[in-house]
């Protein structure tokens, strides 16, 4: 136990996956995922991150920053960012330029978070960046060149990020694991944990991340945020078989066959391996009503330490999902 936190002083902020649903298509989830970022800022959630991912047919946010312009070109204050971009996919003075346009059209409300795996399977990711030699390998480098990207260009830069240089756009490391944990305390970058679909090392990575944190321009002592699924209904049974969809999902990427999302079920077609295997991946999940999810949150919150929750919910239904995050944004204010 880290011990009880002022909740006070935690943020919560949305995480959006654009989902497409059975059925729809992706200008529907981009309908979905401007409509949901216009009511979380409503609601007082300071970031609306989006995922890179690609090859997936129930994803629509692959051009990831191209899906942030549309989301901040229709909010006004909250934060806008990814969470992340997969950096080996990419030449760090693209990204750099992309998000320098970004910070420049939307000053003071981009945020670039950045992960190390390809966001895809492998066949993809060699057509996304042709040479994946040592891309993995070579993200230390590939962060610090960003961080030079946008940092005051110095005599003799012979290459710049024009728009970028000077922004200072603020870079957040993801992951799963203690890798990127160990490079943000050693970069003195704030750290997000992907604990919504790995939660295997969170604690572990959490305390890497804080005893080994190296005071920096960025930030003077570790900030932390910690992935959380939310499903909030007005009754629990509502909320769990809204948590079916994501169940779905998480059974038909196991087996290869990833989707759409699905609408909710009354009965998962899974067997017991599969339902174990997908309760051990989704353990970081707050399933239920109003007083369900505070408990459940403040849990987290003690558990954790967490300087900021990040939540995300791939519910079919988007009024039911808007509603998930509007109890989510009260539980938060009650909390506090």
């Amino acid at each position: 136990m880290v011990g009880r936190t002022s909740f006070a002083m935690i943020p919560f902020s949305v995480l959006d996956l654009s989902p497409i649903t059975a059925g729809a298509s992706a200008a529907d989830a981009f309908r979905n995922t401007l409509d949901l970022a216009q009511h979380a800022e409503q609601w007082g959630y300071k970031r609306f991150w989006l995922a890179e991912h690609h090859n997936m047919t129930g994803i629509a946010s692959a051009a990831t920053a191209v899906v942030i312009g549309h989301v901040a070109g229709g909010t006004k204050t909250i934060r806008v960012g990814s969470g992340g971009v997969m950096l080996p996919n990419h030449a760090p003075l693209v990204i750099a330029e992309q998000f320098g346009t970004l910070a420049s059209l939307y000053p003071e409300r981009i945020d670039l978070g950045l992960g190390r795996a390809p966001g895809t399977d492998q066949t993809t990711a060699r057509a996304l960046r042709r040479d994946l030699h040592g891309s993995a390998d070579s993200f230390p480098d590939d962060v610090v060149e960003l961080q030079r990207y946008f940092g005051e260009p110095v005599p003799g830069q012979r290459v710049r990020a024009v728009p970028g240089a000077g922004l200072k756009v603020p870079l957040w490391l993801l992951g799963s694991s203690l890798f990127s944990a160990q490079l943000a305390a050693a970069l003195g970058l704030p750290f997000a944990f992907a604990s919504h679909f790995a939660p295997d090392y969170m604690m572990q990575a959490l305390h890497v991340y804080r005893t080994q944190f190296r005071a920096s321009e960025t930030l003077d002592k570790p900030y932390a945020m910690v992935g959380v699924n939310l499903f909030a209904a007005d009754t629990d049974a509502e909320a769990q078989r809204l948590f079916t969809s994501l169940q779905q999902q998480f059974i038909n990427l196991r087996r290869g066959t990833p989707g759409q999302l699905q609408p909710p079920v009354d009965q998962l077609a899974a067997s017991e391996m599969e339902m174990s295997n997908v309760r051990h991946s989704l353990a970081c999940s707050v399933i239920g009503d109003r007083d369900t999810v505070r408990d459940g949150l403040r849990t987290i919150i003690d558990q954790t330490g967490a300087s900021e929750l990040m939540l995300t919910a791939q519910i079919y239904d988007h009024a039911a999902r808007l509603r998930s995050f509007e109890i989510g944004a009260r539980v938060r204010d009650e909390l506090a």
